[in-house]
């Protein structure tokens, strides 16, 4: 009798993994007419345009809401990645950046649980997964399989939005072990981590030097160590490491502190150009590949760039020769010689998600007022062509107020992030934090503007406004009422005021 072997190294903590016995629920889907009076409603007077991006956007997420069913034996249902017929980890992951503010109507978040629920014996999680059957697309070996290490970020999120201690007590097991399988198979051995353009989230980035077999751009490392992949896996560690100290098992993740520990060192050590004051990927022979992509940034959200580089580093976002371009932030810095104008996908496109992560990375690092003047560029022409086209792309044109060529339309994906998430953070300058009973309101813009049904933790409703200001210098008027006691802390240009908020405060 023929027979194979199981060939798993097993990781014991997989078997605590409770979303592996987790059984799904039958429910309706919620459809996108009745859920609109659950879903935040914001208003900015002047900027009709804005508003109507915000409302296409949800319309589109409803529609591509799917059930969990027997055959593919997911857990949750979920939201559709809006690219094919499969479920996407990466792409999920921002999805559920703006989806959040929508839960109210529909647990978004859950849409994470169908990749928990599949994880391998050995802590292996598909990158993709089929809707039609639930099964891998991707061998796990296969260089394709998985990554980027991004779904901490998500879990984080919510766990600051929302206060779901028990939540984040679940995924941290299944996290755990999937950045523990990721270090025994997708390193070098000296502990660098490598990609290729699909597992790394840049298909076609022209990373190889000398390279002229596009397909090797998609499916091939190269032998490099990826600066990004090193850094996706530094920040997953962090954040492992801020799960641990909320739920008391720092002792469980000593192994991935200390990996945190080399990963930095080393992305310092060995993949900054002190010339140049940038970080790349390296070649076998140590030397640098001098690529400048927007991958780089995921340094910011990691907090591995040290201060005396920040400056120069982040300098090159505000440089018209590489990233400041009519459309900001391009894929490919744009003074690489294959950079795109057209975008032609990571060779030189606009994307919501990296974007979304540079501003994320600048704010934390006490740069908001660039995070702001990116967010302003990037939600100006995603509007502007939102007007022209009548929907949200994939990716735009970094010289053009157009969609990527190619882009895909209707995306809601990830297409969703600059008219929602971007729009409260960075325009209405709006950053809860559940966990500390606080919300912080970074008044921006000068016109009447607000937004009601604020989601604040579990149950929390706010309703904010701000009335017309002459100038960003003047003190704004603010009004609010919620049903939930929290801090309300106030920022404008030269001021700031807290404002204890109790229920039915107005």
């Amino acid at each position: 009798m023929n027979k194979y072997y199981d060939m798993y190294v097993r990781d014991e903590r997989v078997e605590r993994n409770a979303f592996l016995r987790m059984q799904r629920a039958e429910r309706e889907l919620p459809t996108y007419d009745e859920s609109m009076q659950k879903l935040p409603q914001p208003y900015w007077v002047g900027n009709r345009s804005v508003i109507e991006a915000y409302w296409k956007a949800w319309e589109l997420a409803f529609g591509h809401l799917r059930k969990a069913n027997e055959q593919n034996g997911f857990v949750a249902d979920y939201i559709d990645t809006a690219f094919n017929n499969d479920l996407f980890m990466y792409d999920s992951t921002f999805i559920l950046m703006f989806a959040n503010y929508g839960r109210h109507a529909f647990d978004f978040q859950r849409t994470l649980d169908n990749f928990y629920a599949k994880q391998h014996p050995d802590g292996f999680m598909c990158r993709q997964i089929r809707q039609s059957d639930g099964t891998d697309v991707f061998h796990r070996h296969d260089p394709s399989s998985t990554g980027p290490n991004v779904m901490p970020w998500a879990e984080w999120e919510y766990y600051l939005t929302t206060g779901d201690k028990d939540r984040l007590a679940n995924v941290f097991t299944p996290l755990a072990a999937y950045h523990r399988w990721l270090r025994a198979y997708r390193t070098w051995p000296d502990g660098s981590y490598w990609a290729n353009g699909w597992s790394g989230a840049a298909d076609n980035l022209p990373r190889i030097p000398g390279n002229t077999n596009k397909e090797r751009d998609y499916f091939h490392h190269g032998h490099l160590t990826w600066c990004d992949g090193c850094l996706f896996q530094l920040y997953a560690g962090k954040l492992l490491m801020a799960m641990a100290d909320v739920l008391g098992q720092s002792e469980e993740i000593r192994d991935i502190a200390l990996e945190a520990e080399r990963l930095s060192a080393y992305v310092n050590e060995r993949l900054w150009d002190e010339r140049t004051a940038y970080y790349y990927d390296k070649l076998p022979n140590g030397e640098l590949t001098f690529v400048k992509n927007i991958g780089a940034y995921w340094a910011l959200l990691a907090e591995a760039v040290p201060a005396d580089r920040l400056e120069r580093f982040i300098g090159h976002l505000s440089d018209e020769r590489s990233f400041n371009r009519p459309h900001r932030v391009p894929s490919l810095s744009a003074d690489h010689p294959a950079y795109a104008p057209e975008g032609d996908y990571w060779v030189g496109a606009v994307w919501t998600p990296t974007n979304y992560m540079v501003m994320r990375g600048l704010e934390s690092l006490g740069y908001r007022g660039l995070a702001e003047e990116i967010a302003r560029n990037h939600v100006e022409q995603v509007v502007q062509v939102f007007k022209e086209t009548g929907t949200l792309w994939e990716n735009y044109s970094p010289e053009h107020c157009a969609p990527g060529k190619p882009a895909k339309p209707d995306f809601v994906g990830w297409g969703g992030l600059a008219p929602i998430a971007v729009l409260f953070e960075y325009l209405f300058g709006l950053r809860p934090n559940v966990p500390e009973g606080k919300l912080i309101w970074h008044v921006n813009v000068l016109e009447e503007h607000g937004v009601s049904q604020y989601p604040f933790g579990a149950n929390g409703l706010l309703d904010l406004k701000c009335a017309a200001r002459a100038s960003a210098g003047e003190r704004p008027s603010i009004e609010v009422k919620s049903n939930a006691a929290l801090e309300l802390v106030v920022i404008w240009q030269g001021g700031e005021e807290r404002i204890a908020v109790n229920p039915g405060l107005a």
